[in-house]
């Protein structure tokens, strides 16, 4: 289970949904952090995907991730799309999750954070859709 942080607005631009990514969307809802994995000894994928991009294989099964990693990089972004400006400036990060995939994502911490500390994937939970972030992990 990862935390949920409420948001008290809408999203600013509505994640991509697709009928695949439907039960993704819904246990992130939920506090799980889900994704793809090919093969009962594959490695996880991030997005999930509906078939193994290296060899087209659609033996998928959907697996928990613990949404604990590592701060791979982070940015602060000032110039911004249209559907972000009103939130500039603010930090992207790429994270090294513990079950093996790399991800960008938004990032709850400040841009000092030093690069390798423990972070942790929660939840957020706008008024009309759900999305997700990384930020440092307390002990």
């Amino acid at each position: 289970m990862i935390n949920t942080v409420e948001i008290d607005r809408p999203h600013p631009y509505p994640p991509r949904k697709t009928p695949f990514t439907t039960r993704f969307w819904e246990a992130l809802a939920e506090g799980r952090f889900i994704t793809t994995r090919f093969g009962s000894d594959g490695v996880p994928t991030f997005p999930p995907r509906d078939f193994d991009p290296a060899t087209w294989n659609r033996d998928v099964e959907w697996v928990e991730l613990s949404g604990r990693g590592r701060l791979y990089s982070v940015t602060s972004v000032h110039a911004a799309p249209e559907a972000f400006k009103a939130f500039t400036p603010y930090q992207v990060a790429i994270v090294d999750l513990e079950d093996g995939p790399r991800l960008a994502t938004a990032f709850l911490g400040p841009v000092e954070t030093p690069l390798d500390s423990q972070v942790e994937i929660v939840a957020l939970r706008y008024t009309d859709n759900m999305a997700f972030a990384a930020r440092p992990l307390t002990s």
